[in-house]
């Protein structure tokens, strides 16, 4: 259907549709972000429309505001919200004692319940009235129009039930397995290698999600603190269709939360992947023609890099590469059929322009080399160990690419299958603190 154009169709961030239904909830007139300018989200581009019909219906727009410009998105009203939780008691109060995240359902049946529209909840149980804590409540009964009792929901897409899912035990690290030696496990070790000591990472699907099992199996465990959108802090990610929940995490904070935290760049790094990266440094993550079932959603992407303040791009650097990885490095035996270098990427899921812009700080990390994005482009700064940079690399990308004077060469243990002994960088000092020293010459110890 959205293909027919037969209906209008929208591909709008994770985190700004959670600030819509906080918007309709409180009757305000809508929302005013940053979060999406110079993508396919601002309204100078595609203004999140997914076809021709949607186009004809805009629902953002630049305005000025204070003087400044801003995206607004009007409030979407919500007729009905459909939420679920673990358990109900009588009076329709919400607990979410078995879930692995906590997905907006109170912004979501505040919005619907506001406006006078229709809030069903669908629970494995009901209980007596009074039975639950007034502290584990999530949703209150008097949000909720109707109970629907499924007593064999899952708990993710692949999980009937994990206790340590939901924070109810911890599970041993040893039962986690570690990835398999193949060249996605590669691009994920030299990913960990940027991270430091202490910091708070967010991660997403594809190869940044092995990433934490890399930790895991160099002993690094716990150094960083993994934060996910779909509100888990800390643990041990998730893999594949479970990918969105943690074992064992610290705090389970409810998803438009974290949605915040990420949108005003209060976590340190994250990794992420991409399907097109252009000459600007802009990348695609959110369309791809020949595939559009694939790539149906942005998620939480936008929301994430609007002001991250540093950002590690991964993937292979062509599709459908025959790759051999060994004690020399890397060889391609057989080159890729498509280039994910190209002049210009498909849609705009990220603006390399606007990242310069802001300061923050760019990395593409391939199979093969490690890129850098500057005010003059996308350079390459590093090459793996029997790749040949005109061939495997220079000839590769659709546009020409920048080389570093010193151009450095990735590690070759990397591509060997037995632990690299990864060492993580320094933390860095908290911007209080290095305040403290620039005003005074010295940091108070703390």
């Amino acid at each position: 259907m959205v293909a027919s154009n037969a209906i209008p169709a929208y591909n709008i961030p994770s985190g700004i549709l959670f600030d819509m239904h906080r918007e309709a909830a409180a009757k305000r007139p809508g929302v005013l972000t940053k979060v999406g300018m110079d993508t396919f989200v601002d309204s100078t581009h595609e203004g999140c429309a997914m076809n021709a019909k949607a186009a004809a219906e805009p629902i953002v727009s630049r305005v000025n505001f204070a003087g400044d410009e801003w995206l607004f998105f009007p409030a979407v009203v919500p007729q009905i919200a459909i939420i679920r939780a673990t358990t109900a008691d009588e009076r329709g109060n919400l607990s979410y004692e078995h879930e692995g995240a906590i997905l907006g359902p109170l912004d979501q049946a505040l919005a619907v319940r506001n406006n006078g529209g229709l809030v069903i909840a669908q629970v494995k149980r009901v209980v007596a009235a009074g039975s639950l804590r007034p502290l584990e409540v999530v949703v209150p009964g008097v949000l909720v129009d109707v109970i629907v009792v499924a007593p064999d929901q899952l708990q993710t897409t692949r999980t009937q039930y994990e206790p340590s899912t939901s924070g109810e035990v911890v599970r041993p690290l040893s039962s986690f397995e570690v990835p398999a030696f193949e060249v996605a496990k590669v691009i994920a070790r030299r990913v960990a290698m940027e991270l430091r000591d202490g910091d708070a990472v967010n991660i997403g699907f594809g190869i940044s999600a092995i990433v934490p099992r890399i930790l895991l199996e160099e002993g690094k465990h716990g150094a960083v603190s993994w934060v996910i959108e779909q509100g888990a802090v800390g643990g041990v990610p998730l893999l594949d269709f479970q990918f969105g929940s943690a074992c064992n995490a610290e705090a389970i904070v409810q998803s438009p939360h974290q949605f915040t935290y990420f949108q005003g760049g209060g976590f340190d790094t994250t990794l992420l992947s991409f399907l097109q990266i252009d000459r600007t440094g802009s990348v695609n993550v959110s369309k791809l023609g020949a595939r559009p079932h694939v790539t149906a959603g942005c998620g939480g992407f936008v929301d994430i890099t609007a002001r991250a303040k540093r950002i590690v791009l991964s993937g292979y650097f062509t599709v459908g590469a025959g790759l051999e990885a060994g004690s020399e490095g890397l060889r391609v035996a057989k080159e890729g059929k498509v280039k994910k270098l190209v002049n210009t990427v498909e849609q705009i899921t990220f603006s390399g322009p606007r990242a310069v812009a802001q300061g923050q700080d760019v990395l593409y990390v391939t199979e093969r080399c490690v890129m850098r994005l500057g005010a003059d482009g996308v350079e390459v700064i590093e090459i793996a160990p029997g790749i040949d940079l005109d061939r495997d690399v220079l000839q590769q990308s659709e546009f020409r690419l920048r080389v570093a004077k010193t151009l450095k060469t990735t590690p070759s243990a990397l591509y060997k299958p037995e632990p690299f002994k990864l060492e993580l960088k320094a933390a860095g000092a908290p911007a209080w603190i290095q305040a403290m020293k620039n005003h005074s010459g010295e940091a108070l110890a703390i």
